[in-house]
């Protein structure tokens, strides 16, 4: 079974926040954690410098396995990848 990501306009203060986006032509993501989802791991809330996308989705799916948090996606410019898994927006 095919992870499932809901697609998000802004970051979420109850989720890791992947945001994709391109920079002269090429994908990229950062990341967003708010402090109090990461349990005493974080003082400040987290937001990584850019990197590649596929290494951001990487660095997320990390992140969120580590803390036990569930990953949103902001993803306005359309660059998910299929087999990242299912990108899905609620009603």
């Amino acid at each position: 079974m095919a992870n499932r990501f809901e697609q998000v306009d802004e970051p979420q203060p109850d989720a890791i926040t992947l945001s994709l986006a391109q920079r002269d032509g090429k994908p990229v993501g950062k990341i967003a954690c708010p402090a109090e989802l990461a349990g005493g791991h974080l003082v400040n809330d987290f937001i990584s410098d850019e990197m590649a996308s596929v290494e951001a989705y990487r660095v997320a799916i990390k992140l969120a396995n580590e803390i036990r948090a569930p990953i949103v996606v902001e993803d306005a410019d359309g660059l998910w990848q299929d087999e990242w898994g299912e990108l899905y927006r609620e009603n």
